[in-house]
């Protein structure tokens, strides 16, 4: 798709792509923001406004406590200002007030109770770690409830066909391989396989796969490749060779079974070959590149007889795979709650361990994204149906909270180191050091959204 192409999807969806997008940040913007405020106002700080967005207000209202909660002209994040407190940030504090006449005064001792700068180390930790904290929390709750409610749509763990010449098919994968452990972790169905080898880069995984009733090991590096999705961005990932249960192969692309070409026009005799081989293990060649895919295939005759029935709503389709192509999970509150906390876990350790590897140059910086790429995200879900966008918010509401925790000045992760050196010293840094560190994490933070927003706009360009 050339960017002339995807500036014309964007405006034909205009509100499909950036409605979702705002919807989607300003929801986790206000869990975000929610957390800090909740325990700010337990830990009996005031807060003087909660803002969804930066900049000019647009609209606002104050509550009983004094608080004003408002929605402002920049739709890009959104902060809580406590009382005490310079900056939105709290890289600053000022321990007086403007009295009604206008001039400024010393904090009452009755107002110094509700700043932040004045509460205990630990109060003040707890207050700041309470945002990306809810963050994982609104996460685990909301998978929770999908998996309880909804269950979960998964594709077994089977290799319905092995791409020739693939790691996979060097390492002696074989078609319907059920793949039970990679690394010693349990595999319960193909889209765990697939996480791990994208970001699996470079790196030789142990398998152990079920095959005719008994247990093998397998020993597989997979191949990095990059990949570029639909609107031109590019990731980098793993590519071991194995082909879901869940991917039908339409006949007409098949320009090969075993050592016998076929034209786009000999639909029925590619049928009639494959009838004929069905229950044994053959090699088929796919239309897709330049000289296409081999597949190595074994499919089920009792599967495909509908191939060759016009009738049939599946004809002209190839199932490789010797079962089913889902399986419907659905979970009791217990399991869901297990199942909630192990996708934030593997969610968390996969976006640590794919920052390690830009950090050490396995993985390209260029897949770093900033709001367009996001926002492309947030669209497609949205197009998908109202699961998977609650899935993709549960997802991107992890990785906000995750962020946030990077000891970064500015960064709640930033507060929280500050807050650790104060409390082993016994006395707050310095500010003149902190006032630097502060000014480093603007100017790196800056840089990045810089840097990973002109990296959207060069892919769809380039």
């Amino acid at each position: 798709m050339n960017f002339f192409e995807i500036f014309q999807s964007f405006s034909s969806n205009l509100w499909i792509y950036g409605g979702t997008f705002i919807l989607v940040l300003s929801l986790l913007v206000f869990v975000h923001e929610w957390g800090h405020y909740i325990i700010a106002r337990l830990c009996g700080v005031k807060v003087e406004s909660f803002s969804i967005g930066f900049g000019p207000e647009l609209f606002g209202v104050n509550d009983k406590q004094g608080t004003r909660w408002k929605f402002s002209a920049i739709p890009l994040g959104g902060y809580v200002k406590l009382f005490g407190d310079t900056d939105p940030a709290s890289a600053h504090y000022d321990d007086s007030v403007t009295g009604k006449s206008g001039k400024k005064r010393k904090m009452t001792k009755a107002e110094r109770e509700q700043a932040f700068f004045a509460k205990p180390v630990w109060k003040r930790a707890a207050i700041v770690f309470a945002g990306p904290a809810i963050n994982y929390i609104f996460a685990f709750l909301v998978l929770w409830g999908l998996f309880t409610l909804n269950g979960q749509p998964v594709t077994p763990p089977i290799a319905a066909a092995v791409i020739q010449g693939s790691s996979a098919d060097q390492s002696g994968f074989k078609p319907h391989d059920v793949v039970l452990e990679i690394d010693g972790k349990t595999i319960k169905n193909f889209e765990e396989i697939r996480r791990e080898m994208m970001i699996g880069l470079d790196d030789q995984k142990h398998f152990v796969v079920e095959r005719d009733g008994k247990m093998i090991d397998i020993y597989a590096k997979p191949e990095k490749v990059e990949q570029e999705d639909r609107f031109g961005f590019k990731h980098s990932r793993g590519l071991l060779g194995l082909i879901s249960t869940r991917q039908a192969i339409d006949i007409k692309s098949i320009a090969k079974v075993g050592s016998k070409s076929y034209g786009e026009d000999q639909t029925e005799a590619v049928v009639a070959d494959l009838q004929r081989r069905m229950g044994t293990t053959f090699d088929i060649q796919v239309r897709r590149a330049e000289d296409g895919d081999v597949l190595r295939i074994n499919p089920v005759g009792a599967l495909n007889e509908h191939m060759s029935d016009p009738e049939n709503e599946l004809y002209g389709l190839l199932f490789v795979a010797n079962t089913d192509k889902n399986v419907f999970m659905k979970y009791g509150v217990g399991e869901s709650v297990v199942k909630a906390a192990q996708e934030c876990w593997d969610v968390t350790a996969a976006t640590l361990k794919a920052l390690g590897q830009i950090v050490t140059g396995t993985r390209s910086a260029s897949e770093l994204g900033g709001i367009i790429r996001i926002g492309a995200l947030a669209g497609d879900m949205a197009q998908q149906g109202i699961i998977a966008l609650i899935l993709f918010t549960a997802l991107l509401s992890i990785n906000l909270g995750l962020i946030n925790l990077f000891p970064i000045p500015l960064l709640d992760g930033g507060h929280l180191l500050f807050y650790a050196f104060e409390s082993m010293l016994g006395k707050p840094v310095p500010e003149h050091i902190q006032e630097y560190a502060f000014r480093f994490g603007l100017f790196f933070l800056v840089g990045v959204m810089v840097y990973t927003n002109l990296n959207d706009i060069m892919q769809l360009i380039l």
